[in-house]
């Protein structure tokens, strides 16, 4: 990893995806060019695929460039209700967002959340995209990485290979991907119908009309509405069809009202995590890197994270702000993050997907203890939703005391130490209001009882947070004492929570974070 590379070099990523495109988007609002190498002569893909999406990863597609889109264009909901043999088990209800703020969930299909990407990608002068690239050999020196696609060969500083679960780049690095497939199978349908459900995500365990399995049911833009079903694994899509079986099993949700099916599709789940996330300058990201289950909506969303830690480091080294030593750090935080989403993910399938005779018995008992229990969430899992990791651990962190006793259960609320993501609030800064998370992205922001000088050589954004937490919302949150110092990370990331900071340690810390330690 030795060298920066010339500036007029651009980063290689492989793959047109949302990670792909994401990681180009972000690396040009850090002033990096990319050329976007894809496979495909066109990427248009079909169904709804990936529909969830989560507030604290809205976020990052907000610096993208295409949040307030998103949001204006999707189902919010706040809702999820989990439900056995037709009785409601529990309900799970997150704050809904006031106005201006961001929701805590989003409906929007992958498909067009795409072609926002596309469309911002085609106006960003530092973003190349290349369709019908299949890259099929990849070669790097001491100062670079080579993308042999065929006819044309890329070069650039650095390479993110983005090109999913089946792509080319994780074999051509010669990077094992372990885990494994579940044997059972899940109908997917898009159907466009006007339902009398609210817009609320619905689990339901053995219901009669799919009796020992599960289904899952979402709501869409345009009176779309996504429905997975839980299917024996010899189940035939086009025998379905034919026989009337998948008209049966949709009039089961639907009754007698009209319906269209939109999209559908059959495939199984897996469960698998890449060997190492990085190999000399070549990255991998998003599925090329992770795969898990979607009950929990851990995929998509973790791979726009992967971008997006990926994308600030690439940068600073780039710019010669860090050395690039900070880039080991990208496999260490985001493979850690990748294992405890397949820790939780792994142990959601094996609920709903029960492998052996006792995995079978406690489903069976859980399901039905469930009904008198006074806290049904601790025992049935329906999919634990997705969530930002922490990197309490990360050689980044400035540590600021024992973490014993830090919450890493699933869905558990993240006291603002260093390593978690910076909570968010209403903020008066840059002319206006805003929020805190607004001012993150390209800097470091520096939050202290009166602005901090910035260490040198680094970009920093200092604020007094007195002066811009007008409602005192912010310091709530934080958490901050009367003269405590936060340094944030581009990325939202709490690098270090400073008590008494004082500019000596407030500029260890930044250098810490930026792999200077």
């Amino acid at each position: 990893m030795d060298g920066v590379g010339s500036a007029a070099e651009p980063v290689v990523v492989v793959g047109a995806g949302p990670v792909g495109l994401v990681a180009a988007l972000l690396l040009a609002r850090h002033g990096v060019p990319s050329v976007v190498l894809e496979a495909a002569a066109r990427r248009d893909p079909s169904g709804s695929r990936a529909i969830c999406f989560q507030r604290d990863v809205l976020d990052v597609l907000d610096r993208a460039g295409c949040a307030e889109r998103m949001i204006a264009r999707g189902v919010t909901w706040t809702t999820g209700r989990t439900y056995h043999r037709g009785d409601e088990l529990f309900a799970v209800t997150f704050p809904d967002a006031g106005s201006g703020e961001v929701p805590p969930w989003i409906n929007i299909s992958q498909a067009e959340v795409e072609a926002y990407l596309r469309d911002l990608a085609a106006a960003e002068p530092l973003v190349e995209v290349r369709y019908g690239h299949r890259v099929r050999a990849v070669r790097q020196d001491a100062d670079g990485v080579e993308a042999d696609a065929g006819a044309a060969t890329v070069r650039g500083t650095h390479l993110v290979g983005a090109d999913g679960g089946h792509g080319a780049v994780r074999e051509l690095l010669g990077i094992g991907f372990p885990g494994r497939t579940f044997a059972d199978r899940f109908l997917i349908c898009d159907i466009r119908a006007e339902l009398p459900f609210p817009s609320e995500r619905r689990f339901y365990f053995d219901p009669e009309w799919n009796p020992g399995r599960q289904v899952l049911v979402h709501q869409c833009p345009d009176g779309t509405w996504r429905i997975d079903w839980q299917v024996p694994a010899d189940l035939d899509l086009d025998a379905e069809r034919t026989s009337g079986a998948l008209d049966a099993r949709i009039r089961k949700i639907t009754g007698d009202l009209p319906y269209e099916i939109v999209w559908a599709t059959v495939y199984r789940f897996h469960e698998r995590c890449a060997e190492t996330f990085a190999s000399g300058r070549a990255f991998l990201a998003g599925d090329a890197a992770h795969l898990y289950a979607p009950f929990g909506a851990r995929g998509l969303n973790s791979g726009v994270q992967d971008a997006e830690n990926l994308a600030w480091k690439l940068a600073f080294v780039r710019h010669g702000w860090a050395p690039p030593e900070l880039l080991r750090s990208y496999d260490l935080e985001r493979r850690a993050a990748a294992l405890e989403n397949l820790r939780v993910t792994t142990r959601t399938m094996e609920f709903l997907v029960p492998q052996t005779p006792a995995q079978r018995a406690h489903r069976l008992e859980s399901l039905e203890r469930a009904r008198t229990h006074p806290d049904p969430r601790a025992i049935i899992d329906s999919g634990r939703l997705a969530e930002p990791f922490w990197y309490l651990d990360s050689p980044l962190t400035t540590p600021s005391g024992p973490v014993d006793g830090f919450p890493r259960e699933p869905g558990a609320p993240r006291p603002p130490v260093p390593g978690v993501l910076c909570p968010d609030g209403p903020c008066t800064a840059r002319g206006g209001r805003t929020r805190l998370r607004r001012l993150f992205g390209t800097r470091f922001v520096l939050l202290g009882p009166t602005a901090v000088e910035p260490p040198e050589g680094i970009p920093c954004d200092s604020y007094a947070l007195d002066e811009i937490d007008t409602e005192g919302a912010l310091r709530e949150a934080l958490r901050a004492g009367p003269d405590t110092v936060h340094v944030i990370r581009p990325d939202g990331h709490l690098a270090a929570v400073l008590p008494g900071g004082t500019p000596a340690a407030v500029a260890a810390a930044v250098r810490r974070a930026c792999g200077r330690a």
